[in-house]
């Protein structure tokens, strides 16, 4: 539907900021104030607790080494200091994009729209589906597996499935919501124009009051991308010196994706 996809550029556009992290979650992560643990299929492989304390396959693994002892302090500390604020993050940022949909959809075709409340559902349905990928509940909070990049795109495709149901009608029955332009005697390059001048007159407002936050996003994006690669060499330096860990890696970056 050619609507629904200029919809979406002007959306798409003013929300999303060009970054790769090139991570990946290759477990699920739940992080409490005293303890990670490391989870395959709501199964936990290993578990650390505070940030001295190793648990693998319910085995007890003692590392008496102090530079293994240092790294499992270091990876430990680091997740506990990451993963919360990555949840929130990405909860913040899926937010951001809800509001720029309603903005946008709200200046097209009005806030009282019959289709509005059916958009405000699948709305809903894409914040349901973050939140139950990066979910904070209480102290707890969970990752779940999966290229960190790609929350926009998964947030995008969400958008663009709800937003292409929101808007299955015709295309003239939705032009018609838009301000009557179908109804009125205007021309048909006429309608064309003040539809293109609406969408204008969105993109500056958008990129007032949205670029800037997301650009904030990005910035802390960026950041959350260097501790979590900084993380991941950690890791990788203690699973090679402790055995047991060599099956499980959490994190990996570049190429190891």
């Amino acid at each position: 539907m050619r609507l629904a996809l200029v919809f979406l550029l002007v959306v798409c556009t003013s929300v999303r900021a060009d970054f790769n992290c090139e991570v990946a979650l290759q477990y699920g992560l739940v992080v409490t104030d005293q303890q990670i643990r490391v989870i395959d299929h709501s199964r936990t492989v290993y578990q650390i607790n505070g940030d001295s304390q190793l648990m693998v396959a319910g085995n007890w693994i003692e590392l008496h080494d102090s530079e293994q002892q240092q790294q499992l302090a270091q990876l430990a500390n680091g997740l506990h200091m990451v993963v919360p604020k990555m949840i929130l993050l990405a909860n913040e940022g899926v937010e951001l994009a809800v509001e720029t949909v309603e903005q946008v959809y709200a200046g097209l075709m009005g806030k009282d729209h019959k289709s509005q409340e059916k958009l405000q559902a699948s709305l809903n349905r894409v914040q349901k589906s973050v939140r139950e990928k990066f979910i904070h509940a209480n102290n707890t909070y969970y990752m779940g597996p999966g290229r960190l990049e790609n929350v926009d795109d998964f947030v995008d495709r969400e958008l663009e499935e709800q937003i292409e149901q929101a808007m299955s009608t015709s295309v003239g029955g939705i032009l018609s919501a838009i301000g009557g332009l179908v109804a009125s005697e205007q021309s048909t390059e006429q309608k064309v124009d003040e539809l293109a001048q609406r969408l204008e007159n969105m993109g500056v407002e958008i990129e007032q009051n949205v670029a800037p936050k997301a650009q904030s996003l990005k910035q802390k994006a960026e950041w959350f991308c260097k501790k979590f690669k900084t993380l991941d060499k950690i890791e990788d330096s203690l699973r090679a010196s402790v055995p047991e860990l060599r099956p499980y890696d959490i994190l990996a970056t570049g190429e190891k994706r």
